[in-house]
Order: structure tokens, then C-alpha cells, then sequence
């Protein structure tokens, strides 16, 4: 499935990917392996951390095309931990549209699984989802 963007007739492969509470809309574009997370560069975005942005180009390195795509991510939700880890999926799911030959590869470094551990709700009558007042006899 290849959408032909409209002002520069390049193919454009779209994944979305959710982590926690974040949600990252990403585009592969033709290029040099630049990443772009909300119009900013991606080092810049993820305060220049090693480890965020090997986690979002690690698909690409897996299939050896890190310097063939751009990546253009549209994030909000969460902190950079859940951007970072929605921004792999969304670049995953993106590969497999670009070449159905892409995904057992991915498949078998866990890229395609959507973690789907979040923040569960605070109760009433507790400080926290669990955490309980301290208990008193008298």
C-alpha cells in the first residue's frame, strides 16, 4: 500500500505506532536517513540521546536501509521513552508496507509487537492505582 505524495510525486509509506500514551504518525520518504519528529531534527527532538534515537532507527538498521529513508514523525502523548518506542513501531509497520519480504526479519526482533502495558487507573480510596493509606489498628 504506497501513497504518492502530492507536491513532490515520491513514494511515501505510513505507519502509526502507540506506546504507553504516546502516538507517533510516521511517513518513510525516499532520502538520507534524516530523521524529523514534530518539524524538529531528531537529535534535537530527543536531547541529542544516544539510546532514543538508535531504539527509532533500529528497523531500518535491521534491514540495512538507514540511509535510504527519511523518517517523518508526527509524536505527541507520553515522554520521550513511549514517543521513542511508538516511533519504532510506526517505522516498522511502515517497512512492511514497503516490501512484504520486510516482516519476518522484524517479526523476529519483536519491532511489530505493540507493547501494550500503559499506566493503569487510580481507585477510589487509594493514593495510587494500589498504593494503599497506611493501615491503623486503633
Amino acid at each position: 500500500m504506497q501513497a504518492v505524495e502530492a507536491n513532490s510525486g515520491r513514494a511515501v509509506y505510513w505507519g502509526t505506532g502507540r506506546r504507553k500514551s504516546s502516538v507517533a504518525r510516521v511517513r518513510l520518504v525516499p532520502g538520507s536517513g534524516q530523521l524529523t519528529v514534530n518539524n524538529k531534527p531528531g537529535e534535537l527532538y530527543f536531547q541529542f540521546n544516544a539510546n532514543y534515537i538508535s531504539v527509532t532507527k533500529a528497523p531500518l538498521e535491521t534491514l540495512g536501509l538507514e540511509n535510504e529513508y527519511d523518517i517523518l514523525v508526527n509524536a505527541h502523548g507520553g515522554g520521550l521513552t513511549g514517543q521513542s518506542d511508538s516511533i519504532r513501531l510506526g517505522v516498522a509497520r511502515a517497512l512492511c508496507k514497503l516490501d512484504p519480504d520486510n516482516r519476518p526479519p522484524l517479526k523476529k526482533e519483536g519491532y511489530l509487537t505493540r507493547d501494550p502495558r500503559a499506566k493503569e487507573r487510580k481507585k477510589y480510596g487509594l493514593h495510587k492505582a494500589r498504593k494503599a493509606p497506611q493501615f491503623s489498628k486503633r
